[in-house]
């Protein structure tokens, strides 16, 4: 039986992680959807429902490019959203005393960032967010993000990832070693892509003695037909709940704070890192 640490969270906190697709540029129609299935998610017990990464634009880089006043939020100097488009999931949010994890193009000034919104049990939006690591095709649209967060909901500490941040096993392990019991990203794999998606996340809960929880992208056309693969992965990288691969669906599941403890005191990576392994020799081989 493993041993709960104080820092530890002491209940179970039910994750809902949505796959669904997005209408390109139309923010206020994706956020009503959404508010449909934050409904059906709150009826499933969840606390905290996960959406894809830039959910509310659309994961779609031409319409993202051409069309940025359709797909941006401001955002005010203290992090807050006061776009009225957000007000399905404001109201859905509150009503229901959930919080929400929605992907988002965020703009502050002149800088433009992919985004994790919060909404959270009183309605009210924030930006907590912006993702680290940008692929190719979204560095001429966005900045990359600066920091880390961690969001904590019912004493559990969230590390929060979007996508591409994932491929990087620092950007877990720096929410692992700062005292977080999961990661949770939003993301948007295109078709082709899901043994690397499955791979990485699964990765990074085994690495980290962590759970996982991924939100994946639906819908859409080649060369932006995006591949879902939301999941929830226990600390051993084992899948314990997914979604379909395609179309609307949610993974469900608890995290566990026993099954937390019960691992960690099992797999003791996170405290048998060694700080001196980055010095390394080289041996030549004489031809």
């Amino acid at each position: 039986m493993g041993v709960m640490h104080p820092d530890d969270p002491s209940a179970f906190l039910r994750v809902a992680a949505v796959s669904a697709p997005s209408t390109p540029g139309d923010v206020l129609a994706n956020a009503t959807a959404a508010a449909k299935l934050v409904d059906r998610a709150d009826h499933a017990g969840a606390d905290v429902v996960v959406f894809p990464e830039l959910y509310l634009p659309g994961y779609h880089p031409p319409t993202l490019e051409s069309r940025p006043v359709q797909c941006d939020l401001e955002v005010d100097f203290y992090g807050q959203i006061a776009d009225r488009r957000l007000d399905p999931l404001r109201d859905i949010a509150q009503r229901h005393r959930v919080c929400v994890l929605v992907g988002a193009s965020l703009r502050q000034g002149p800088r433009r960032f992919i985004a994790t919104v919060l909404i959270d049990r009183l309605g009210k939006a924030r930006d907590v967010y912006h993702k680290q690591h940008l692929v190719e095709v979204e560095r001429p649209l966005y900045t990359p993000g600066e920091s880390g967060t961690t969001l904590v909901v019912n004493g559990w500490r969230l590390g929060l990832g979007i996508c591409y941040d994932s491929a990087f096993p620092e950007h877990a392990r720096a929410a692992a070693t700062t005292g977080c019991h999961a990661y949770v990203c939003g993301g948007a794999y295109n078709v082709g892509g899901e043994h690397r998606r499955d791979l990485y996340y699964r990765a990074r809960a085994l690495d980290n003695t962590f759970y996982v929880v991924f939100s994946g992208a639906t819908g859409g056309t080649a060369p932006w037909e995006l591949s879902g693969g939301s999941a929830i992965f226990d600390p051993e990288g084992r899948s314990v709940d997914q979604a379909p691969m395609s179309g609307t669906g949610m993974a469900v599941a608890d995290l566990e704070a026993q099954k937390l403890a019960e691992v960690r005191a099992s797999h003791t990576m996170l405290s048998d890192i060694r700080s001196d392994v980055s010095a390394r020799q080289t041996v030549s081989v004489e031809s």
